[in-house]
């Protein structure tokens, strides 16, 4: 294992691996254990002393502000290329600050990644799991106020929240902005609501009905913009640092914002940036929808409902940093931008993150990190990133120092020159990828549906990763099975 990041490089895997056969399905006859079906109810939640087994050394002063948008694609961003989606705010933030452009998730979807962003713990050599923090898990948020910071946590995201999931303990404060995708927040009265007018009938089904009713009374008292979930969220966070700021310690804010994640229902004015006119004045699309009931002339609407959602969130998000500056917080305030996942909008007929097509579009993720030292402004770095490395790389630019280990290391290296990995490892369900700075390639790992893979993609040629170049490199591929069997610690199927 590398002592920096407690992973295989590509140095140190061949050695763990002798004796694996390259051939042949990973793990075809592999068990899979019966999934749980994730509680949406939300119950109460208690404040845990911190561990006794941390310690911290004294920070060098600066706060921190991390600020996470759901399914925010690396390619809907305007600085990352993307000539036809709006984000001048984040646009601007990037100049500003340092933008990590290899930035992959270690494993999705929304819990597992946020264990892995407040731990700095990889989850990945069991199938992805959607279960809570464990009772040994230690989070950013408690080394940090080992450490002295005022720590606080302000998220809409509702499966925070789910019964046991644990993920505020260690905080300071910790508000939860209700209402957002089916969080039963409203229970009435049902009949005030009406799906039909919101969603196509060929889209419709029970459960659809149901989700999209719940989040209709969730949002029938909405008026204006400032109303909308990441709006709320942005200025509950701008309220806390009002709040917080004089304290006589340094600041840690988390905040995770559910936009752009479904439903997608951003303010008109938005909608109207990508299309005039939706077959519904408030067209509604999120989870629930029959994969095979949507058309491909749904397709354009969705995408631009999405990108609605995108642009909308850089203005929320560009709102809280101007709320920073007013504050006089630029200066002495590390800022982080980044998402968990992305999404398909069409790519090899899926649209939602969907397992079985584990490709950048759901695997490749936004970073970018602002440092009040202006040294670093505008830089674009290319080295392999993970969500692993957030904890760690945030605690180093805060100047804390702990005896915990962690699966990721210090980002900041990169600006300097160095080096973390030579590839990254994501897995999404019983799927699992490689990423490195020339291929993608991914394949089941846990079961006997190949979903859509094995794919590989040469990112030089294709970056967009539209043609499946496996045969004619079984070289790689090889290569790339061994680093998946070595990373879900799972022997060769017998061929």
């Amino acid at each position: 294992m590398d002592p920096q990041t407690n992973s295989i490089t590509r140095r140190t895997f061949a050695g763990a691996l002798a004796g694996m056969a390259a051939g042949g399905p990973l793990l075809a006859g592999a068990s899979e254990p019966p999934q749980k079906k994730r509680p949406e109810f939300t119950g109460l939640l208690s404040k845990e002393r911190l561990p006794q087994t941390i310690e911290a050394s004294k920070p060098n002063g600066l706060n921190l502000l991390v600020v996470i948008c759901d399914t925010f694609r690396f390619d809907h961003l305007h600085c990352n290329g993307n000539q036809r989606i709006e984000t001048p705010h984040l646009d601007r933030f990037a100049e500003e600050g340092v933008s990590f452009t290899n930035c992959y998730a270690d494993g999705l979807p929304t819990i597992p990644v946020r264990r892995v962003m407040h731990t700095g713990r990889s989850i990945l050599p069991e199938p992805v799991k959607w279960v809570p923090l464990r009772k040994h898990d230690i989070t950013l948020a408690m080394i940090l106020g080992r450490a002295g910071f005022t720590t606080g946590f302000i998220a809409d995201t509702p499966h925070y929240f789910a019964p046991g999931m644990n993920f505020h303990e260690g905080f300071s404060s910790w508000q939860w902005i209700r209402g957002q995708e089916s969080d039963p927040f409203v229970s009435g009265p049902r009949g005030s609501v009406h799906p039909e007018k919101h969603v196509p009938r060929h889209l419709l089904n029970d459960y659809y009905r149901e989700r999209v009713t719940q989040f209709l009374l969730n949002t029938k008292d909405r008026k204006g913009e400032d109303d909308y979930f990441c709006a709320q969220s942005c200025a509950a966070a701008a309220q806390w640092l009002r709040e917080n700021k004089d304290n006589g310690k340094p600041f840690m804010l988390f905040v995770d914002m559910f936009d752009p994640h479904e439903p997608w229902d951003a303010p008109p004015r938005f909608q109207k940036i990508y299309r005039q006119k939706y077959p519904f004045e408030r067209y509604i699309f999120g989870y629930g929808v029959r994969r095979r009931d949507i058309r491909d002339d749904d397709l354009p609407v969705l995408r631009d409902l999405y990108a609605a959602e995108v642009t909308f969130s850089d203005y929320c998000v560009g709102r809280l940093i101007d709320e920073v500056k007013r504050l006089g917080l630029w200066e002495n305030t590390v800022i982080v931008f980044s998402s968990d996942h992305g999404t398909h909008l069409g790519e090899q007929g899926c649209v939602q993150k969907q397992a079985k097509l584990l490709n950048s579009c759901i695997a490749h993720v936004p970073l970018i990190i602002r440092h009040p030292n202006g040294a670093f402004r505008g830089r674009r770095i290319a080295g392999l990133a993970s969500h692993l490395d957030f904890t760690p790389t945030f605690l180093s630019l805060l100047g804390v120092k702990t005896n915990l280990e962690f699966d990721g290391g210090d980002l900041w290296k990169l600006t300097a020159g160095g080096k973390l990995r030579d590839f990254v490892v994501s897995g999404f369900d019983k799927f699992g990828a490689v990423h490195t700075r020339k291929w993608h390639y991914f394949q089941n790992v846990w079961g006997t549906n190949p979903g859509l893979g094995p794919q590989l993609y040469d990112l030089e040629a294709d970056p967009h990763e539209e043609k499946n170049v496996l045969k004619d490199h079984p070289k790689v591929v090889a290569e790339m099975r061994q680093i998946l069997q070595a990373s879900f610690h799972t022997p060769p199927r017998d061929s």
